[in-house]
């Protein structure tokens, strides 16, 4: 009996020294296994046109099963399997705050679709008689200011779709039309938490207030202002066709105005549920969906299901953008239990490249990987950085996937749009306007945030 309670002494003894203790696993064959599963998984997610392979299924594969193979790895060797346990929650508590304040988002736009909201914004626009000089300042300028509150991606498919019916064929307007977009919705993002997958995986960490973001405006738009100043040079000075006898002005129906003014709400709702109640920043936009969900209520009741039902808007929300976010940031989450991560972030070293250096390299992994893993890794290698820099992290991973043309959900969105118009290589030909205006942006964020001393 003494034996066997000496035992289970040893063995608790052993548990509780696993459990403060996550072995660096990056030399083992699960911690190479967990690398190689990324990178092959990661190449199919980056030719999702070339395969047909949607990006969510390998996204789910390598998050899932890493996470999976590593647990197996546990248990074959005796270690406290816990951590994994642990890690895994954490991770999930960590996927579904962001799933579902982009389930909300995703479900107000596709609301305002509904009601006409867009399809009225597109006829004003080509209704006013405008050069295709003008209209692509006015589509760029909406852009950049649209995506602060309903995303880089959504904004960016909705202004595409509306350039297109501008025009079809001219490509000198079009190609410049769809960079310009691309990059106005990305520097529209970088400065709200609302704006790009980044920025709302950053405010939710903790690196800066929601206030904060906002400092990051004359930055993102300076930097825009360049790059769309050079791209409005080769665009024509000619007017479109348009025929007001037989273009029929779109109404919105009924309710939209209270839509949008309920969607202002719900921003503002998760704003103080984030900033001021301590919650995570999806409890306010959850509060919001109610709030949208007993309006729908109350239009079904005047009008019938067909003039508005929020689950139909919601059956129209793109799930496997919310599945990929799953698979992508389970996987980075995998990379950082194995130790990937605190390898990585030694260039952040002073030693290295310090801080400022690599936090510009960012820019242009992200238009190579794309944003949501950088940010992901580096929010989970958590890097010793002071606000000025989590700032310029948060600035160089948004603006920075524009530099290519798949770099960014905005500008693959796009090239789904206008498919064989803007293409990687039209995108290339213009692609040193958009890298003048990235180190234009960093020498704005240098004067704002080093020069004069913010922080």
């Amino acid at each position: 009996m003494i034996k066997i309670l000496s035992f289970l002494g040893l063995l608790g003894s052993a548990c509780f020294a696993n459990e403060l203790e996550n072995p660096n696993l990056t030399t083992t064959w699960v911690g190479i296994a967990t690398l190689v599963i990324f990178v092959i998984g990661y190449y199919f997610i980056a030719n999702e046109e070339k395969y047909h392979i949607d990006k969510s299924v390998p996204a789910l594969f390598i998050g899932i099963f890493t996470f999976l193979m590593i647990s197996v790895y546990y248990a074959m060797n005796g270690l406290n399997i816990h951590l994994v346990h642990n890690e895994a929650e954490a991770v999930i508590l960590e996927i579904a705050e962001i799933v579902f304040f982009l389930f909300v988002a995703m479900t107000y736009i596709e609301s305002l679709i509904h009601m006409g909201v867009f399809d009225r914004l597109k006829f004003n626009l080509i209704s006013k008689g405008y050069t295709y000089r003008k209209l692509f300042w006015a589509t760029g300028f909406l852009a950049f200011f649209i995506s602060p509150i309903a995303d880089n991606l959504t904004t960016a498919l909705i202004l595409s779709t509306v350039l297109i019916t501008i025009e079809k064929e001219k490509k000198e307007f079009l190609v410049p039309g769809a960079i310009n977009i691309v990059v106005a919705a990305n520097a529209g993002g970088a400065w709200s938490p609302f704006g790009d997958i980044t920025t709302l995986m950053a405010w939710t960490a903790g690196k800066a207030h929601f206030i904060d973001f906002l400092y990051l405006f004359p930055a993102s738009v300076l930097g825009y202002l360049v790059t769309a100043f050079l791209l409005s040079k080769v665009v024509p000075t000619t007017k479109p066709a348009f025929n007001a006898n037989t273009e029929k002005k779109p109404e919105m129906k009924e309710g939209a105005k209270t839509v949008i003014a309920l969607g202002v709400i719900t921003i503002i709702t998760a704003v103080i549920s984030h900033q001021v109640l301590d919650f995570p920043a999806m409890w306010g936009m959850m509060f919001g969906l109610v709030l949208l969900k007993i309006y729908s209520y109350k239009l079904t009741i005047k009008f019938g299901k067909e003039h508005f039902d929020v689950f139909e808007s919601m059956s129209k929300i793109e799930n496997n953008t919310l599945m990929f976010f799953f698979g992508i940031l389970a996987a980075v989450g995998a990379l950082y239990f194995i130790g990937w991560l605190t390898l990585a972030s030694v260039v952040y070293h002073p030693d290295y490249l310090g801080a400022t250096y690599a936090n510009i390299a960012v820019g242009f992994l992200s238009a190579i990987v794309d944003n949501v893993p950088v940010m992901s890794a580096i929010l989970k290698a958590n890097p010793d950085m002071d606000l000025s820099n989590w700032m310029l992290v948060t600035l160089t991973a948004g603006i920075g996937g524009s530099l290519i043309s798949f770099g960014s959900a905005a500008g693959v969105g796009v090239m789904g749009k206008l498919r064989g118009v803007y293409t990687f290589s039209s995108h290339m030909k213009y692609a040193w306007t958009i890298l003048l205006g990235y180190f234009v942006s960093i020498a704005i964020w240098y004067f704002q945030f080093e020069m004069l001393g913010f922080n």
